[in-house]
């Protein structure tokens, strides 16, 4: 479809700071073909009137777990592992196909309204997942989390046939590996999965040292951190996502610059549970890359990437006692480009600008909450919320139009989560 967005401002994500006012961005076949003034010689299938509306590219959420939303708000305000294994796993063992899938849908749809256009999941059955994300036509990662335990043949041909047959579909998803963590993951198996990516050509998405406790566990049976752990096995050869990283010292985040590593921040996930702070800005000023995630909605419990920029900036401000942490620009570019960066699309996503994927979030900017309107930026760190969101186009093709989704019925998919996880608890 070729789209005119006319007259909008834009924050494109490719110079600090840079705004551009009464913009225009053409989408064809997919990608922005043009941003800038008006053109006489393209013949626009869709309009979209710019004014009062904000274009910032879509945002990337690098880490999930998106058939959780199922135990949204089922099992809160306990530690990790006792909600890990007093709650989540044993009502996760009764997950049908068709849960995962209908509660991946559900998480999807809440991502889109409220301006993500790309996931980095790690959860079961990834080709429901894969096949909620192809009817919506979202992007994004797909990974089957890997926990140790009698059936690991099994999960590494799961792995392989999700490979073969997703990697790559309408040019949305990809496919990763995801060894759990090394708590759940033994030395062996985190070598062979380390293999593994390295034959598909891909990356690891894992969880290290979330919580202290985690990291004490791992000082006792190893003697090392979780992330030296990682490293001395040499895990960090491939690409890699650590999801949380809070409990890290100065080790800890030489290896992770040293190594490329991308940091998973979930701001709201870790409070909520009580891990901690993640020294997001001592990690940045060392060279470490961090992006943004949501985590499940079973733990956070909502999968708005509007408010993680907002609290990453301000917690980091807090934890350091340094007003200046983490500004808004920064905590946009973690939540775009540095998320395009880790699942290896930096080259053409995460920034509008020509040639790049037509992945846009149009957002509304006529509430009270954005007047005075000072600084843009700030404002969309500050004082935006998921609910401004009123267009997304994810690779050309308009998902979410005026609020409305276009190609799947809202209210179907709220009523079939709903009847599922009743069934879930009546059988616990």
């Amino acid at each position: 479809m070729r789209i005119w967005i006319k007259g909008i401002t834009a924050i494109p994500v490719t110079e600090r700071g840079l705004v551009l006012e009464n913009t225009n961005i053409y989408v064809e076949d997919g990608r922005i073909t043009w941003i800038g003034e008006e053109r006489s010689d393209f013949a626009a299938e869709k309009v979209i009137d710019g004014t009062g509306k904000l274009a910032i590219p879509g945002l990337i959420n690098l880490h999930t777990h998106l058939g959780m939303s199922l135990m949204r708000n089922y099992a809160d305000d306990l530690d990790l592992m006792d909600w890990l294994t007093k709650e989540i796993w044993p009502l996760e063992a009764k997950l049908s196909r068709d849960d995962i899938y209908y509660g991946s849908l559900l998480s999807m749809m809440e991502m889109i309204r409220s301006g993500t256009t790309c996931f980095n999941d790690m959860y079961m059955e990834m080709d429901r997942v894969g096949d909620a994300a192809l009817k919506l036509g979202m992007r994004g990662v797909l990974a089957r989390g890997f926990v140790e335990d009698d059936q690991v043949d099994e999960k590494y041909e799961s792995i392989r046939r999700l490979y073969k047959d997703y990697h790559g579909r309408d040019g949305l998803l990809q496919v990763a590996v995801a060894p759990h963590a090394p708590y759940t993951v033994g030395p062996e198996h985190l070598v062979r999965l380390k293999e593994l990516a390295l034959e598909l050509g891909t990356f690891l998405h894992i969880h290290l040292s979330e919580t202290a406790g985690e990291v004490e566990r791992a000082k006792a049976a190893w003697g090392k951190s979780p992330i030296v752990h990682c490293n001395d096995l040499g895990i960090f050869e491939v690409p890699s996502i650590g999801a949380h990283c809070v409990h890290v010292d100065e080790e800890d985040i030489r290896i992770l610059a040293e190594k490329g590593v991308t940091v998973a921040h979930n701001p709201a996930s870790n409070l909520k549970l009580a891990s901690g702070f993640a020294p997001v800005t001592q990690m940045m000023e060392a060279g470490v890359q961090v992006a943004l995630g949501t985590d499940g909605a079973s733990s956070n419990n909502r999968q708005n990437m509007i408010e993680e920029m907002h609290l990453a900036s301000i917690l980091a401000k807090a934890v350091s006692l340094n007003p200046k942490a983490l500004g808004a620009y920064e905590a946009l570019e973690m939540a775009t480009i540095k998320g395009a960066q880790a699942i290896g699309l930096g080259d053409e996503l995460g920034k509008l600008e020509k040639g790049y994927l037509a992945d846009i979030t149009i957002m509304d900017l006529s509430g009270l909450h954005h007047s005075p309107m000072n600084d843009i930026i700030s404002d969309l760190a500050y004082s935006s919320a998921g609910s401004d969101v009123d267009t997304v186009i994810i690779q050309g093709k308009i998902v979410l139009d005026q609020g409305y989704f276009l190609g799947v019925d809202e209210e179907q998919v709220k009523g079939e989560v709903n009847r599922r996880i009743q069934r879930l608890k009546d059988e616990r």
